[in-house]
């Protein structure tokens, strides 16, 4: 099937305009995708895909095509750029991301991530964001349900979770919807699709403290992380930016709690919460 070439903005982003420069110059060389995928030994795919900024160009990709147009270090400049900006649709190309992976390893700090809430814990979560209207909420708690579909799914993901003590402790909603949600957590701790650790609070001071981690792995063993604070999250493509926070997780997973005493502190903090409104101690 013929590529039929998508609308751009290239001042939409570094990564637009990376895309529609390849594009331009491409087209004055007169070259197909085809054959501009055999000069530089890559695939007609991925060159389709830098060329509607759907792809990260890959790091040795800029070099190649300034060696194949002529163009010195003009692409070596734009993937400079482009792999520093904060994209403008980022998030979505995340959810993209996380559609597609095969491994999911995931650190949350303050709360449970969106791919491990239970329905009642994601809404009374969704309410805290006090200018959200109780239809947006309604709407982003299906939307999060939606999202742990594929984990019931024929071929789902491996997910790796590892989750502060804080997170467990702090209360969402009342005590029933906390056991509902502890018990979840607990059923999810050991199985062949998925693991949890518990960052205990005497593991004392780490580098991902005050934000929150994931780790995608696609099918073609390309790795993409997504750190996120509490206002602002940054999706991060290149393979140096990517090793250096698998590295943060690698340590926060040596020191974090077995899965078997991982599933010990679930069970007692599950356990503490009764019928009365005082969360357990």
């Amino acid at each position: 099937m013929a590529f039929t070439p998508r609308p751009l903005n290239p001042y939409l982003s570094a990564r637009h305009y990376f895309g529609s420069e390849q594009r331009r110059h491409r087209e004055l060389a007169g070259l197909s995708l085809v054959q501009l995928a055999d000069i530089l030994n890559s695939s007609k795919s991925a060159l389709a895909r830098i060329e509607t900024a759907e792809l990260m160009p890959p790091p040795d990709i800029p070099d190649r095509l300034d060696a194949a147009f002529g163009t010195d270090a003009h692409f070596h400049g734009l993937y400079e750029l482009a792999k520093k900006e904060i994209h403008p649709d980022q998030y979505r190309r995340y959810m993209d991301f996380e559609s597609k992976a095969e491994v999911i390893e995931e650190y949350g700090e303050q709360a449970l991530s969106g791919l491990l809430q239970t329905e009642s814990y994601a809404r009374e979560f969704l309410r805290c964001q006090r200018d959200l209207s109780d239809e947006q909420v309604e709407q982003r708690v299906m939307a999060r349900m939606a999202r742990q579909e594929r984990q019931r799914s024929d071929t789902p993901p491996f997910r790796w979770a590892i989750i502060d003590e804080a997170a467990l402790r702090r209360r969402m909603g009342s005590p029933e919807a906390m056991r509902e949600q502890l018990a979840s957590l607990l059923a999810q701790v050991n199985t062949p699709d998925s693991s949890i650790q518990v960052m205990p609070f005497s593991a004392g001071l780490h580098s991902l403290i005050g934000g929150s981690l994931t780790l995608l792995t696609l099918p073609d063993g390309t790795q993409v992380a997504y750190e996120e604070g509490i206002k602002a999250g940054h999706l991060y493509e290149g393979p140096d930016e990517v090793r250096k926070w698998r590295r943060q997780y690698e340590v926060l997973r040596a020191n974090a709690l077995s899965l078997p005493e991982s599933a010990l502190m679930i069970r007692t903090i599950m356990e503490g919460y009764s019928s009365c409104d005082t969360p357990p101690s």
